[in-house]
C-alpha cells in the first residue's frame, strides 16, 4: 500500500481517538502566497533527506489532482509542531531550514488560502482546523487535528495538498537549485559557481534561492555560511541583500581554477572599456585572481590598459605580431600586477605591457658594425647619409649618431620585422645592415627613425609604417639620383 492510499483509507474511517493540538501561531506572514508555503514544505523534506541520507524526495500529483510532497526519512510527529528553534538545523550549516518554525508558517498560509493539508506518517495523520483555545472559548486559533496512523511501518512523511495548483508547485520548485537547469561550472569549499541561463543570475544558499542579480555573470550556491549570511537569513528567506553574500561570492570566485570560470571572467573583462562588464568584475580581488589563473594556463597572453591601447600603438602592434592574445584590464590592476612582478621570479611573472617591454629590452643586444667592415657597395649607400638628411633640413639635433648594426634583438617571435630603431636614452639611430642593400631601403628607414626622434611619437601600425617607409625611401632615392 503506498503513502497516498494509506492517507486516503485513514481519512475514510471514523476515528473517535482524535486529538487537537493548538499551533499557537501568534503572527501570520500576510505577504506569503501558496508557493511560499509549498517552498517550506519542500525545504523541510530536503533537509530530512540530507539529515537521514535517504532517497530523493518525491513531488507528484495523484488521480484527484492533489499534490504530494514525500520524504523517506524518520517521519513527522506532533512534537515537530512545538519547536521554535530547531537545534539540529541550527548546528548543521548544510541544511536549508534554520529556525524550525517554517512548517507552522506554511500550514497557517495554506489554511488561509483554502488549501487542505493532510500530513501522514507512521506517527499519525494530521489535518488543520480552527478551534477555540483551551479555557478561552472566545479566542479561535489554528489547531492541528491528530489521528492515529493505520500504517505504523510507514517510512517518511507525506504532505498531501488539496487545492494547490500546478503553478504554485512550479513556482515553489523554481526556488530550489535541485529543480533548476543551472549547470555547476565549479565547486569550491565556499560554494558553487553556476552557469547563468536566465535573465537574472540567482543566488542560492544551500540550494534555496534568496536573491536575484540581474548583472551578475554567474549564479552561485553558497554552502559555507559566514556570520553575515546567518544574520541576514530571516524566517521568510526574502530580502537577503547583496552585502550579506558579497564576501561569500568573492571567496567562491577567488578559489576557482577551472578554465570554464576563468575564461568567462577574463572574456567579460574585455567589456571593461565599454562599461558593460558584469558586477563581479568590479571586485579587484576577483580580477587579479582571474588574471593570475589565466596567465598560468596560457603562455601567450598580455594584459594591457585602455591608455596603452591608445597611446602606444607600436608596442601593442608588436605584442600582436608576437602571437599574443591581448586582454584589456583597468590601469590600477595593471599597476598592482607590475608591483607584484617585481617580487616574482621569471616563471611567475604576469605579462603586462610593461613586462613585455622589459623582456624586449632584455633581448636588445645591438652589434655595431664599423664602416671599415662594410662592403664597397654598402659603404657607397651609407655615405649618402648626409645627402638623405639634407632632405629634411639636416641631421635632427636630437640625433647624436647613426649606427649600422648586425642585429637589434636576440630574436623573439616578431623581432625579425624590426629594421631600425630610435634609441632615446643614447640619442642614436640604429639601422640593420640588411637595409644597405639599396638606397631606397636605407633612406626610408633612416628618415622613418628621424621622424621618431623629432616627434617623440610612437608608431601607428606596422602595415602603415612599412608603407610609409617604402614611400619615403623611393622619394629620397629619386631626389638624390636626380641631383647627380
Amino acid at each position: 500500500m503506498n503513502t497516498f492510499d494509506s492517507a486516503k483509507e485513514a481519512n475514510s474511517k471514523i476515528d473517535h481517538d482524535k486529538r487537537e493540538f493548538d499551533l499557537n501561531i501568534e503572527k501570520i506572514l500576510e505577504n506569503w502566497k501558496v508557493y511560499h508555503a509549498v517552498r517550506e514544505i519542500i525545504a523541510n523534506a530536503l533537509d530530512e533527506q540530507i539529515i537521514t541520507g535517504t532517497a530523493d524526495i518525491s513531488i507528484f500529483s495523484d488521480d484527484w489532482n492533489n499534490w504530494h510532497i514525500v520524504d523517506y526519512g524518520r517521519g513527522l510527529n506532533y512534537h515537530h509542531l512545538t519547536q521554535n528553534e530547531n537545534e539540529e538545523k541550527l548546528q548543521n550549516d548544510k541544511l536549508i531550514g534554520r529556525f524550525g518554525v517554517g512548517l507552522k508558517d506554511a500550514l497557517a498560509t495554506l489554511y488561509r488560502h483554502n488549501v487542505k493539508v493532510t500530513i501522514t506518517s507512521k506517527y499519525g495523520i494530521i489535518t488543520l482546523k480552527q478551534a477555540s483555545k483551551s479555557g478561552f472559548e472566545d479566542i479561535v486559533t489554528l489547531h492541528a487535528e491528530i489521528r492515529d496512523s493505520n500504517n505504523p511501518k510507514m517510512v517518511g512523511t507525506d504532505f498531501c495538498l488539496e487545492g494547490c495548483t500546478n503553478a504554485d508547485i512550479e513556482k515553489a520548485k523554481a526556488l530550489f537549485l535541485k529543480f533548476s537547469s543551472e549547470k555547476i561550472l565549479e565547486r569550491t569549499r565556499y560554494g558553487d559557481v553556476l552557469k547563468r541561463n536566465c535573465e537574472s543570475a540567482n543566488i542560492y544558499i544551500n540550494g534555496v534561492k534568496v536573491a536575484d542579480e540581474p548583472n551578475f555573470l554567474f549564479s552561485y550556491n553558497i554552502t559555507l555560511l559566514n556570520t553575515k549570511i546567518k544574520r541576514a537569513l530571516n524566517r521568510e528567506r526574502t530580502a537577503v541583500g547583496r552585502t550579506a553574500y558579497t564576501d561569500s561570492v568573492k571567496n567562491i570566485l577567488v578559489n576557482c581554477e577551472s578554465e570554464a570560470v576563468i575564461s568567462d571572467l577574463t572574456d567579460d573583462l574585455q567589456r571593461y572599456e565599454i562599461g558593460s562588464k558584469h558586477d563581479e568584475l568590479n571586485w579587484n580581488d576577483v580580477i587579479l585572481h582571474a588574471i593570475t589563473e589565466l596567465s598560468q594556463k596560457q603562455d601567450r597572453v598580455v594584459f594591457v590598459t585602455p591608455e596603452e591601447l591608445r597611446e602606444s600603438p607600436s608596442t601593442i602592434d608588436e605584442i600582436n605580431s608576437s602571437g599574443n592574445k591581448i586582454i584589456t584590464i583597468p590601469s590600477n590592476i595593471a599597476n598592482k600586477i607590475n608591483e607584484q612582478n617585481k617580487n616574482s621570479d621569471n616563471n611567475n611573472k604576469i605579462q603586462t605591457t610593461s613586462q613585455f617591454v622589459a623582456e624586449q629590452n632584455e633581448r636588445f643586444k645591438p652589434t655595431i658594425i664599423k664602416r671599415s667592415e662594410l662592403t664597397p657597395r654598402e659603404i657607397r649607400i651609407y655615405d649618402r647619409t648626409n645627402d638623405i638628411l639634407k632632405l629634411i633640413g639636416g641631421r635632427p639635433p636630437q640625433v647624436l649618431s647613426i649606427e649600422i648594426v648586425d642585429k637589434l634583438y636576440e630574436l623573439g617571435p616578431s623581432q625579425n620585422t624590426v629594421v631600425g630603431l630610435w634609441e632615446l636614452p643614447k640619442r642614436r639611430i640604429l639601422i640593420l645592415r640588411t637595409q644597405l642593400v639599396s638606397l631606397s631601403d636605407y633612406a626610408g628607414t633612416l628618415l622613418h627613425e628621424c621622424a621618431h626622434a623629432i616627434s617623440g611619437a610612437d608608431d601607428v601600425s606596422r602595415d602603415f609604417e612599412i608603407k610609409l617607409t617604402e614611400i619615403i625611401g623611393n622619394i629620397a632615392s629619386g631626389l638624390i639620383q636626380s641631383s647627380n
